[in-house]
């Protein structure tokens, strides 16, 4: 009797431990890694609204990647809010590499100083995965207007305190930081007017409304064209090739060094592992070396970027450091 009671817990313990091995296993092919991903739709959320050019060439890299991967790329566009609408979409996603976020630097960077009560610190909650591109900033103005440069520009607005506005889309945007830089350096005092489209706004610079904004050649050549607005410089070390007929800052007479440029990038919910994470990084960088992109970017003027996720983030450090100053002496708050 003794003999059999043992032979049946042998039994027992033998298939116990197959079950759990099986288990064991069955979760080690369920973990996802750099060799399965991916192996099913992954989907790529975005703070940009559609028809923008952010939205555009990232259904262009999207398509691409599906085919490179074999699976549907789907895109949502979750515009408003700062950023906070795509933010809080996708931050309590799974961090498996299958929902990523397209967002700019100045949600990475800027976010985190502009609205302090939240205590939200984008890279405390997303990890960087692949850079999308960079885009320089050009100054516009009426066509009408009767600045031909930035010294002109800079003439008016120390003549007349307070008197000359400038627009751009949002409070803490590229735009906005960019003004408050430049009253910064040259103790000018403005006025800024934010506005929720970006179409709004170069349709208002167009028609006299506020003097002058920011400008990204996609977000405003359809007023540009029309012959609405022009520009007057471009925020860069150098002239673009784009647009070489425009000088910079510097060249038409405004602060020496003044750049304002944006960087898009790729994150996904904090906890990607570093195998995935490096394989969607090499196969986006594999997809911004193809001509059709390539082109597609150039019409846009937007700059290819070759970063690592490591990269990303040091870039993403910079800028945070560089508007912390600025949010600190200009006190600039959304709270």
């Amino acid at each position: 009797m003794k003999t059999l009671l043992t032979s049946r817990r042998t039994k027992l313990a033998t298939l116990l431990g197959l079950s759990l091995l099986s288990l064991g296993w069955m979760g080690s092919a369920g973990a996802q890694t750099s060799s399965t991903f991916p192996n099913k739709p992954v989907t790529v959320v975005t703070a940009f609204a559609a028809g923008s050019g952010p939205d555009a060439v990232l259904r262009q890299v999207g398509d691409k990647l599906s085919k490179l991967w074999g699976q549907p790329v789907l895109i949502n566009n979750k515009p408003g809010g700062g950023g906070f609408i795509a933010i809080e979409a996708t931050r309590r996603a799974a961090p498996d590499g299958y929902t990523l976020l397209q967002l700019d630097s100045e949600h990475l960077s800027a976010l985190p100083l502009l609205y302090k009560s939240k205590n939200f610190v984008t890279l405390d909650n997303f990890d960087p995965v692949a850079p999308l591109f960079r885009t320089p900033f050009l100054v516009a103005v009426a066509t009408d207007s009767k600045w031909k440069d930035m010294k002109d520009l800079v003439a008016a607005a120390k003549a007349a305190p307070g008197k000359v506005s400038y627009g751009s889309w949002g409070v803490g945007s590229p735009g906005h930081l960019a003004g408050e830089q430049m009253e910064l350096q040259l103790g000018m005092d403005m006025t800024h007017v934010a506005y929720r489209e970006v179409s709004q706004l170069f349709t208002s610079v167009g028609a006299g409304d506020v003097a002058w904004s920011m400008a990204s050649i996609p977000s405003s050549q359809g007023v540009f064209k029309a012959g609405k607005i022009r520009y007057i410089a471009v925020a860069a070390a150098k002239r673009i090739p784009q647009m070489p007929e425009v000088p910079t800052v510097a060249e038409a007479g405004g602060p020496a060094g003044f750049e304002v440029n944006s960087f898009v990038s790729l994150v996904a919910p904090k906890g990607l592992a570093a195998d995935v994470a490096a394989k969607i990084n090499a196969d986006v960088l594999k997809v911004l070396a193809d001509p059709e992109v390539k082109a597609r970017y150039n019409t846009f003027a937007f700059e290819t970027i070759t970063w690592s996720p490591a990269d990303i983030r040091k870039q993403a450090d910079i800028k945070f450091k560089t508007y912390e100053q600025l949010v600190k002496r200009k006190n600039i708050s959304l709270d």
